[in-house]
Order: C-alpha cells, then structure tokens, then sequence
C-alpha cells in the first residue's frame, strides 16, 4: 500500500516542464532522490519484518527501487518523451542512501 502511494505521488504531473539540456540540479532530481531513498527503505523494511536476511532484503529492496526508477523513465518516455539518465542517476543516489539509512537502522 505504501509503495502504491509513493509512486501514485512520484508519478504525478511535473511540477514544471524540464529545461533544455536537463540539467543535475533542480525540483525534479530532489524528487528522483527523496522517492527513491524512501522506497528502498519501505522496501527493506517490509522484507525485515517479513523475517529475510538483511542481506537479501537490502538486495530486494535495490531490486524494487531499480524497477521503480527505470519505470518512471519508461513512463517519462512514452508520455513525455524525455528519457533522462541524469534522473535515474538521481534515483540511484537516493536508493543508495535508502540502503545506508537502513544498516544504521539495522544495527
């Protein structure tokens, strides 16, 4: 339910339509980052409490994070037709910080 709800949010309209260039700093790669860290981490956290292993919940969580940001992109592409790696490197960053996150929350 929760993942329905983050990404119902993170694919919503742009809040502006992307600049020439498509620039590493802006709204939309905070957006990218945030949603990212926060579905890596609801992820993992769901997987734990459903009795994985850290290890294989951390590497399930990157699994779901992954589809998530490689689907928005898809998703960007047919309807927008901007395809943007600079996004999914954002998305990459955020999923990796999710995954810090949750080995200090683990410890």
């Amino acid at each position: 339910m929760n993942f329905v709800l983050v990404f119902a949010l993170w694919s919503g309209p742009a809040p502006a339509p992307a600049t020439p260039g498509d620039r590493w700093f802006g709204p939309d790669k905070l957006l990218h980052f945030t949603a990212s860290a926060l579905i890596q981490s609801v992820a993992h956290t769901a997987l734990r409490s459903r009795g994985m292993t850290y290890a294989n919940a951390s590497w399930s969580a990157a699994g779901v994070t992954a589809v998530a940001g490689i689907g928005k992109e898809l998703w960007d592409l047919k309807r927008h037709d901007d395809f943007s790696l600079r996004d999914l490197t954002w998305d990459v960053v955020g999923g990796a910080s999710g995954a810090v996150l949750m080995r200090q929350a683990d410890r």
